[in-house]
């Protein structure tokens, strides 16, 4: 019995260690297959391919990815600027305002000097020759014809010489826009400006003023000098093609704003229920940079302007970008109906100063635009 069961226990250690062999028998043809290498040899070559996708870093930056949506061009000194230390206008860039610098240049400040110092010249002579010490008995004399033709006659003559240039300028400042102008409508709020292109989709953007890096919570976008100069950077730029006719139309939502561009020799009010209206065109790409010209509130200072003017290729570029499209050759354009604001646009604002606090002004970090959201608008 106790042979038995020996041999039980050793016939059945036998049929263990049996069925692990059968069971591990298997397995290296699992772990090394012959079949998988060329697998790893055939995806080979595609990692060898991605050194010729290397150039594309090198690719030239779009021009539409820079940090405000808008094209990638610096303003440059003196240009489109104020300048410390400069008393005369700004270099001009559009024809309406070399013709007005030439005016003042050629006619204005001549005939100003001149007048001027005929008249010191005069005092200077009076004060010499008739003093009391010269003159113990003065003179009796009541008028002269001839004086008083001379100083009726020559500023008459004067006054019309300025004339002719002058009105033919005005005439010029207000000559309506041609069919082929690109539409700009620059809304004024308590204290930022709005902008939208009604010829090309009706995208609108929101422009505020860029605080200083001493001004903003960390992570926030301040000003720098690729941005313009302080006070007059924003956040976003307005751009617009040059050699093109642009029209441009004015209104505000709440109080009287004043859309100004110097180097444009533009300056038209922005007035709450009323459409005004100009055109002009920019013949020299750059960046150039205003300010609202008409006291509005306690933030006034704080509403600048910053306009690119660039090739049409690249406004085309940017409006697609900007998810707008470009006007079919010969197509219509919006009607003043459309471009008017609403009736009620002033009713509404009549409580008070606009605080940013309203759907037209997307979240950003512009402090003097008092918009407490601090969030940043880069992309718009």
């Amino acid at each position: 019995m106790r042979s038995k069961g020996l041999k039980s226990i050793v016939l059945a250690a036998g049929l263990a260690i049996a069925g692990i062999g059968y069971a591990a028998a298997p397995a290296p043809q699992a772990v090394t297959p012959t079949t998988a290498a060329p697998a790893t040899t055939a995806a080979a070559p595609t990692t060898e391919a991605a050194p010729a996708a290397a150039p594309a870093a090198d690719a030239p930056v779009d021009p539409m990815l820079v940090l405000d949506g808008g094209p990638d061009i610096k303003p440059v000194a003196g240009v489109g600027m104020p300048v410390d230390g400069h008393w005369k206008l700004q270099d001009q860039v559009t024809p309406n305002g070399q013709r007005a610098h030439w005016f003042h240049d050629v006619i204005l400040f001549p005939v100003i000097v001149a007048i001027s110092l005929l008249v010191l010249f005069l005092l200077m002579w009076v004060m010499f020759r008739y003093r009391r010490s010269a003159n113990p008995v003065p003179s009796k004399t009541s008028h002269n014809t001839f004086i008083e033709i001379i100083w009726t006659g020559v500023p008459v003559i004067i006054l019309a010489l300025i004339a002719a240039p002058s009105i033919g300028l005005l005439a010029a400042q207000f000559k309506p826009a041609p069919a082929n102008a690109v539409t700009l409508k620059a809304i004024g709020n308590q204290w930022y400006w709005s902008y939208q292109y009604p010829d090309h989709g009706g995208f609108e953007i929101t422009a505020n003023m860029l605080k200083e890096k001493d001004q903003v919570q960390p992570g926030e976008r301040f000003r720098t000098d690729d941005d313009g100069p302080q006070l007059l950077a924003t956040d976003n730029r307005v751009v617009l093609p040059i050699n093109t006719p642009i029209r441009l139309i004015t209104t505000a939502n709440d109080v009287i704003h004043s859309w100004a561009i110097p180097a444009f020799w533009i300056k038209l009010d922005a007035i709450p229920g009323r459409l005004n209206e100009t055109s002009f065109t920019i013949e020299k790409e750059g960046v150039y940079f205003g300010q609202c010209s008409e006291l509005c509130g306690a933030r006034h200072g704080f509403m600048p302007i910053t306009v690119v003017a660039v090739k049409p290729a690249v406004f085309a570029a940017w409006v697609k970008a900007k998810g707008g499209t470009m006007p079919a050759p010969g197509g219509a354009k919006p009607s003043a109906a459309e471009l008017a604001p609403p009736a009620d646009a002033a009713a509404a604002n009549a409580t008070g100063p606009v605080e940013n606090a309203t759907s037209a002004a997307p979240a950003t970090n512009q402090a003097a635009s008092a918009n407490s959201a601090g969030a940043g608008n880069a992309g718009q």
